[in-house]
């Protein structure tokens, strides 16, 4: 009973920054429940033996997770020669439309670059941890992170601020 209860509190405590991550590693808020959802079930077999630092146990299957999903997913994807006409874009504020660029960046980073970007930027955690959680070299974190920044500034000319840091890094 007391593992049920930890378990309970674990995701009552943590159950909306692991959604915000997993927004950010899917770009749509439904799959980003289903994703926590996914990852939750298959952390809760095995919570007796990750009880003492459940986090970045269930980081890592939220992300493997992730991955996977997307490698499921893509070969549904279709691409069109002519897109369809669209609305005009409603007049957003520039916090709103900054969100929407970054989201849209990052939907055009591979799996595991967007992964590393939002360990390591969003949720600040240090190369060590994130290459943990991927379960790759620190040097294999460096490379990812290099490549999906300059990835990022090629894609948009907007500064994308995420915490109040560029994506470098730099605070503002």
């Amino acid at each position: 009973m007391a593992d049920r209860d930890s378990f309970e509190e674990f995701v009552a405590g943590r159950y909306a920054a692991l959604v915000r991550s997993a927004y950010l590693l899917v770009g749509n808020r439904a799959d980003a429940e289903d994703l926590v959802q996914t990852a939750l079930s298959k952390v809760v077999p095995v919570w007796q033996r990750i009880e003492e630092d459940p986090e970045r146990y269930v980081r890592t299957v939220l992300v493997r997770e992730s991955v996977n999903r997307w490698r499921r997913r893509r070969w549904r994807e279709v691409n069109v020669a002519v897109v369809p006409d669209r609305a005009e874009p409603l007049a957003l504020d520039t916090a709103v439309t900054d969100r929407l660029a970054l989201r849209q960046a990052l939907g055009q980073l591979p799996p595991r670059q967007r992964a590393v970007v939002v360990l390591r930027i969003y949720e600040d955690l240090t190369i060590a941890e994130v290459a943990a959680i991927l379960n790759c070299s620190e040097g294999t974190v460096k490379s990812q992170t290099h490549d999906a920044l300059a990835r990022l500034r090629s894609v948009s000319t907007s500064a994308f601020l995420v915490d109040g840091c560029d994506l470098d890094g730099t605070r503002r």
